[in-house]
């Protein structure tokens, strides 16, 4: 299908806007030599809120963060209101309106939680349907839609791939689609949606909007990241199965690695906030891979890990190998190169490969179990990280989980309780590490190279705990024997998804 090769491309949109195409081609108007003292933003939508990094490139060649603002969700800014995800951005920017810095920043990057996604108007932004976040299952409802998203699932999406998974882009959008047909509506996710915005504000009346994904948000929509193309299976399934005459007009138009440029900031937002007409928005990535990119850099060696423990656990290794198991809810993001004489990508021979899983274990339990941070400060000095608890916690807050196994109907597992806070708590903080042990080994057995991480970063709020990440690396050791004896588990010197967005956004200009 000669459409479906246009869209599917990365690179090859069929948009024909000013505001996009003469960045996202490589024009010679992207000015890509970098001076000591350039900037670059980051924004994380994370979780628990969101956050703005602005770090400054060094004379000595580093980068520095030099303003970090942050908020978080509550009933005034809702985590689920694609329209309060813009305000959350309006407000970091306002914080840092006027200052000097804001003169000199040249790129843009935003990450979000991964398949967190909604339906907006193609022709304005406005949001047509809510957002389905990170965590939606589509099996978490009962009636014939979502009966028939799971008949057309089975039929058509391959076999332990990515996107078989109940909570991925795919099964959301054919929710929606089950739920009443589309109608010029186009699929974002929350890291496209604010770019986009960014890109478009106050221009909608003026260009056609050309829609934008990277490779790592997409990937669970069904995107092939190693062909870089729409599969035929997943156009088939559209457009027969789900009866979506015109997929490619739903799907977004453009896929770009995270960190290429994909179109310039509007006009008018740039004067907002102080900022330059010439200031580039690159693409995206997710919470998770941010946060990969501000511990461990840009040219990490294989084998080096990173483990978020924030609201929710997520392990990311890089590999030489691409390995996918949808029923373990394993996938693989490409991992961008940067330096490439053209900004291309290095060629098949070097490819790298992100890859992990998300569980929905995490530090949120934390909270709703009404732990204080002066109690688990005080808490964790008492427990000795040589020690196993007795308990044998599985610490979700609600049923399902995502990795390591897909499994819709897993039960929270918080009993016994115990009388004390204190052998409460470590048995939790055991619950969450030996999650992060059998993700690990999940990873191994399909085929990571190589099968064991060399170093685990930690990043997140979690990571703070200096008991909590001896009481890992001793039972990652214990757990793999004689195999494991050079793993080392520390704390990332940078932790913040918005700093590793804010590299990302550096990344291409910095080649």
């Amino acid at each position: 299908d000669e459409k479906e090769d246009t869209v599917g491309k990365a690179g090859e949109g069929s948009g024909n806007d000013d505001n996009s195409l003469n960045v996202a081609d490589g024009s010679d108007d992207l000015d890509q030599n970098l001076e000591s003292g350039d900037c670059f933003i980051g924004f994380d939508l994370g979780t628990s809120g969101a956050r703005m990094s602005i770090v400054e490139k060094t004379s000595a060649g580093h980068f520095d963060e030099v303003v970090t603002e942050a908020l978080a969700w509550d009933s005034n800014l809702i985590f689920d209101d694609g329209n309060d995800w813009g305000k959350a951005i309006d407000m970091l920017l306002s914080r840092a309106k006027g200052m000097e810095v804001m003169d000199r920043v040249k790129a843009i990057c935003v990450s979000g939680t991964s398949a967190t996604c909604l339906l907006v108007k193609r022709h304005s932004l406005d949001v047509s349907r809510k957002a389905r976040m990170y965590n939606f299952d589509v099996k978490g409802g009962s009636s014939p839609a979502v009966e028939n998203v799971m008949e057309l699932i089975d039929k058509y999406v391959p076999d332990k791939h990515t996107a078989r998974a109940t909570t991925g882009t795919l099964a959301k959008l054919l929710l929606w689609s089950e739920e009443q047909s589309l109608s010029d509506e186009v699929l974002c996710h929350q890291s496209d949606f604010v770019s986009l915005s960014l890109m478009y504000e106050g221009l909608n009346d003026e260009v056609d909007i050309t829609t934008h994904c990277d490779f790592h948000n997409i990937l669970k929509l069904g995107y092939d990241v190693r062909e870089l193309e729409y599969p035929s299976w997943m156009m088939k399934l559209l457009k027969e199965g789900a009866n979506i005459p015109n997929p490619e007009d739903v799907l977004p138009s453009k896929v770009v690695s995270p960190g290429e440029p994909i179109g310039v900031i509007s006009p008018v937002v740039a004067a907002k906030y102080g900022l330059s007409n010439d200031v580039v928005l690159v693409g995206g990535t997710t919470d998770s891979n941010a946060a990969f990119f501000a511990a461990a850099g840009a040219n990490p060696e294989y084998g080096t890990a990173v483990t978020s423990l924030g609201s929710t656990l997520a392990i990311k290794q890089l590999s030489s190998t691409y390995v996918e198991d949808a029923s373990r809810g394993v996938y693989s993001h490409r991992f961008p190169r940067f330096g490439g004489s053209d900004g291309e990508e290095s060629d098949n021979e070097e490819e790298a490969w992100l890859i992990g899983g998300a569980s929905n274990v995490g530090c949120a339990v934390l909270r709703a179990e009404d732990f204080s941070n002066e109690e688990l400060s005080s808490l964790s000095l008492e427990i000795d990280p040589n020690e196993d608890s007795p308990l044998s916690y599985y610490p979700l807050i609600k049923t399902g989980e995502r990795f390591p196994v897909a499994d819709s109907s897993k039960e929270p597992v918080l009993s016994p309780k115990p009388d004390s806070r204190k052998e409460y708590l470590h048995g939790i903080l055991q619950g969450i590490g030996d999650v992060e042990c059998d993700g690990f080994k999940v990873l191994g057995e399909v085929g990571a190279t190589p099968k064991l991480p060399k170093v685990v970063l930690s990043c997140g709020g979690g990571s703070k705990n200096d008991m909590w990440i001896a009481m890992r690396q001793r039972r990652l050791k214990e757990i793999y024997g004689d195999d494991s004896d050079d793993v080392v588990v520390k704390r990332a010197t940078n932790t913040e998804a918005s700093y590793g967005a804010a590299l990302l956004a550096a990344a291409t200009f910095d080649s």
